[in-house]
């Protein structure tokens, strides 16, 4: 399993999991509550939380080949959702807090 993350400066960030879970919702399994989000996409697992103006996204998939298509395709969403709030994903491992939770 490989993950990564990234925490985005962000204005809105409960309104920005909202959009980016319902717009998925219709096609992968999605879990959803005030501060958090999860969704189950083929390529792997997207995490999102909201923090005090910033948005953490974690990412967890099977190989590093996936995880760089997952984080295309989670930033590129999320800018959509975003709007004219331009978002800036710094993306790093999460294997030494991956290691951790195990």
């Amino acid at each position: 399993m490989t993950a990564s993350f990234a925490r985005v400066a962000a204005q809105g960030p409960p309104r920005l999991i909202r959009r980016l879970c319902r717009h998925w919702a219709h096609k992968f399994p999605v879990s959803l509550d005030e501060r958090r989000g999860e969704i189950q996409l083929p390529l792997g697992r997207c995490l999102l939380q909201a923090g005090d103006g910033q948005l953490e996204v974690r990412l967890q998939a099977s190989d590093a080949e996936q995880i760089q298509r997952l984080q295309q395709v989670v930033a590129e969403h999320l800018q959509r959702m975003a709007g004219d709030d331009t978002l800036d994903f710094a993306w790093r491992d999460d294997e030494a807090r991956q290691h951790r939770a195990d």
